[in-house]
């Protein structure tokens, strides 16, 4: 078989782990239903507090570098970049969850801090910028994810990571669109 799809099967079961969701367990809650009931690292930390919050935080970014780096050693440059795309899918349409899952901005976070940092820190900015022009947190992630793709070919000059920049603001615009429409 293809070391690609193996890559791709990878990421997208990394990413499908609801750590939210388990973490929610611990305690004896179900994000599902308490908060905004969806089960992602903003919702753990408004029901579970900023420690449990946190460890969701980063164990989801977490999983979104793993599955562009065990990607990339099962198949390449390549691998790497359908492992992550595959993650931050898993993590939208968890199959423990019946394919619901959270917003991907933490695991897309993790995948390109593995693949291009200084993506990371456009994204970011943009989001700043986009929270400061409506004080709506949601609202500005909807409008940063539409700018994964320009700082990729921005800062690379590659289209290889410009397509992968462009799949994930699709990606993250099924969660955030509505945001913007608002």
């Amino acid at each position: 078989m293809n070391p690609l799809v193996y890559a791709a099967v990878l990421g997208y079961a990394l990413g499908s782990l609801p750590f939210a969701v388990w973490f929610g367990w611990l305690q004896k809650k179900n994000l599902l239903v308490e908060g905004s009931g969806n089960p992602g690292a903003i919702n753990a930390f408004r029901v579970l507090g900023p420690v449990p919050g946190t460890m969701v935080l980063v164990l989801d970014a977490f999983k979104g570098a793993a599955a562009v780096f065990y990607g990339s050693l099962l198949a390449g440059f390549w691998g790497g970049l359908l492992g992550g795309l595959a993650a931050i899918f898993g993590h939208l349409c968890s199959p423990w969850l019946l394919c619901r899952g959270g917003k991907g901005i933490a695991v897309a976070a993790g995948v390109w801090l593995a693949i291009n940092p200084l993506v990371v820190a456009v994204v970011v900015f943009a989001w700043l910028g986009a929270w400061l022009g409506s004080r709506d947190a949601y609202k500005a992630f909807a409008i940063a994810a539409l700018t994964v793709a320009p700082a990729a070919w921005g800062l690379t000059r590659s289209t290889d990571l410009a397509l992968a920049g462009l799949i994930t603001s699709a990606l993250l615009m099924l969660r955030h669109w509505r945001y913007l429409t608002n």
